[in-house]
């Protein structure tokens, strides 16, 4: 981390075992990772002999044989840390398909050894509530995903509902209409992630079984409110998101046909648009940075470049037919990891649903208490006419002042006050001096005072059951601990965090001392004679050679991978080419000419939303219809009247 308050993206990159396809193919392994030095090399199998393998260095590296709990514990766990102490985080995993981006992110739920950055995450959460004291926490859930560049809410009962993405100066960029679920425990979080899950979009490929066909985003929302030095109530907001992306993949290796090209194609585009992204990031001359190319890189906005730490996990295949795609994700990590972000503790936001929560207890509260105070003062009026009336009662005095609580008062005076009435409804009927007029008329005043009461009683009630409920959303820590058990185990995780940062800076030195030795090595050479300067130079000589060749050979990769991303954009292209030709086909022989001049009239382009709309059929701010915007946020667009119409024929319930 830098004195300017930026910090650098952090990269790991992690390697799955060769699959029984692979090796039952044949495929040869071209992978070779140095877990010590945080080191990746991976082999050209199509190499001339003599050519060196490409290297290429991350924060951690994890091989085949590592465990999910060695990546939590020294990569993730600081991060969720931090967001227990109000700053964003965001974790992703990018790689080609079948690569264990999923498994990463989520493994197997019911395997303890197996299980993922996710339900790992949501342990260490609920933990640290469990262990924390003075503070009150509130945790909220979403999940969504980003299935053919429209974002949908996997929580939502409605599942066509496409959402909006907007943008507040304050707050950011956020979903208009999202849900979210307040949880309490591990289980309620977990039951909100498997609901999510299920409405998920996956499907089968060459290279997935299971591969998902969209990018998710797992959102959790931490407010934590606590006392600070100053008396006052303070609350920090932390926001973490956990991304589990689609994979990268290849028209020719997918083996697939119907829709699965489609959603190839609008993966592949969402991916190569958070590429520009990090590439107009890292570049530093670049004056504008294409966030908004793609919904993926709107939402990821504040984890490239902004207020949050960020940890990719870069996933790969070892195996030499996935040499392409491997590389390529190489490639895009190591430019990652020099993109800096600003992140900062969110402390008093204005939008905290934590404050809102304990302003509305405050107030519920108040009502009760008001409502008991009321029935403290009725109880001893009764009693105090009883005694003037003659009708002495047993009942002690003492009571008042020694209350088991609230709501034990408040059922205690509902019912004498119900008693006292039928006492005197049946005096009423037992008085045979009274008119019956009058009785009648009394009797009907009591029936009304009863059924005033049981009003009273039913109000009551509800407030002290929304008064429960609103209490048990938060969550206080300290109240479920049990000392020693939690002690062993928190002594344990710090002995295991202890370890990992052990780890961590063994491997930051050795990468320290590697390059210093390379950089000193000429400066302690001595020679005894000209012959043994003249090899030793000549071996030098040789290796820079095959640093320029290596180099050369880089050059002429990235020129291959740049045809490569080129021919998928306009098989991309001429997808989109082909549906805007049959749309204009329909507009010309199905939409007479008076019907199209409507829709033109009425189109406008609304650059926040980024998309074609209609101006309203009926006006509804003044007597004329609203003119088209021409500001920054809604402008027109110079375009053909076909496109116009044929864009908005995706969105006009006459034209589906």
């Amino acid at each position: 981390k830098s004195r300017s308050g930026c910090e650098a993206l952090k990269v790991v990159a992690r390697c799955r075992p060769m699959s029984r396809k692979e090796e039952a193919a044949g495929y040869e392994r071209v992978l070779e990772l140095d877990v010590k030095l945080g080191q990746v090399s991976i082999r050209n199998p199509r190499a001339v002999p003599g050519e060196l393998p490409k290297t290429f260095t991350f924060d951690a590296v994890y091989d085949a044989s590592s465990k999910q709990a060695d990546l939590y514990d020294e990569t993730v766990r600081p991060l969720i840390d931090c967001v227990l102490q109000g700053f964003n985080g965001t974790i992703f995993a990018y790689g080609q398909t079948g690569t264990g981006k999923t498994y990463t992110m989520q493994g197997a739920w019911t395997e303890p050894e197996k299980r993922g950055i996710i339900p790992m995450s949501f342990e260490h959460i609920f933990t640290h509530i469990s262990r924390s004291q003075n503070q009150q926490y509130l945790v909220r859930a979403s999940y969504l995903e980003i299935y053919q560049e429209e974002i949908r809410d996997l929580l939502a009962k409605d599942q066509s509902k496409k959402l909006e993405l907007k943008e507040n100066p304050e707050t950011g960029v956020y979903i208009k209409d999202l849900s979210s679920f307040v949880t309490k425990n591990v289980k309620e979080i977990e039951h909100v992630m498997n609901l999510g899950s299920q409405t998920r979009s996956v499907g089968s490929t060459n290279m997935n079984e299971h591969s998902s066909r969209s990018h998710a985003i797992f959102l959790i929302t931490i407010e934590c409110s606590e006392t600070g030095p100053d008396g006052e109530e303070h609350i920090r907001v932390g926001k973490l998101n956990l991304v589990d992306l689609a994979g990268s993949e290849r028209q020719s290796k997918m083996g697939t046909h119907g829709e699965r090209p489609k959603e190839a194609s609008k993966i592949n585009l969402s991916l190569s648009a958070l590429g520009n992204v990090i590439s107009a990031l890292v570049d530093g001359k670049s004056t504008h940075i294409p966030y908004r190319d793609s919904k993926l890189t709107r939402l990821l906005q504040d984890s490239l470049g902004g207020n949050a730490k960020t940890i990719m996990v870069a996933t790969l295949g070892p195996a030499s037919h996935s040499y392409d795609e491997s590389l390529s994700t190489l490639r895009f990590a190591n430019r990652a990891k020099n993109i800096k972000n600003k992140p900062r503790v969110n402390e008093d936001p204005k939008d905290t649903l934590l404050r809102e929560f304990q302003e509305e207890i405050v107030r519920l509260k108040a009502q009760l208490e008001k409502r008991g105070m009321l029935g403290k003062k009725r109880r001893r009026s009764s009693r105090r006419k009883k005694m003037v009336d003659g009708e002495g009662t047993t009942e002690n005095e003492g009571d008042d002042d020694n209350e088991d609580g609230l709501e034990k008062n408040m059922e205690n005076y509902l019912k004498e006050q119900k008693e006292r009435l039928e006492e005197e409804k049946a005096a009423i009927q037992d008085d045979h001096n009274l008119v019956s007029e009058e009785k009648q008329k009394l009797l009907q005043e009591k029936e009304k005072m009863i059924e005033d009461l049981r009003k009273e009683q039913e109000a009551t009630e509800l407030l002290a059951t929304k008064f429960k409920a609103m209490e048990s959303k938060l969550l206080i820590g300290g109240r479920t601990i049990v000392d020693h058990t939690n002690e062993q185990q928190k002594m344990l995780e710090l002995k295991r965090q202890e370890i990992a940062e052990q780890k961590r800076r063994e491997r930051e030195m050795q990468q320290e001392m590697l390059l210093r030795d390379e950089e000193t090595m000429e400066l302690r050479e001595t020679y005894t004679s000209l012959q043994q300067e003249v090899e030793i130079k000549t071996k030098k000589l040789k290796k820079l050679y095959a640093k320029l060749q290596a180099v050369k050979a880089e050059i002429q990769d990235q020129h291959d991978e740049y045809i490569r991303v080129r021919q998928d954009l306009e098989e991309a292209q001429n997808e989109q080419t082909r549906e805007l030709k049959l749309k204009y086909l329909i507009i010309e022989n199905f939409i007479p000419p008076e019907e199209k001049n409507k829709i033109m009239n009425r189109l406008y382009f609304d650059g926040e939303e980024d998309q074609w709309k209609f101006q309203p059929l009926v006006p509804t701010g003044g007597s004329q219809m609203k003119k088209r915007p021409t500001s920054a946020v809604g402008y027109k667009r110079p375009i053909s009247q076909y496109a116009r119409v044929a864009m908005a024929m995706g969105s006009h319930p006459r034209y589906r």
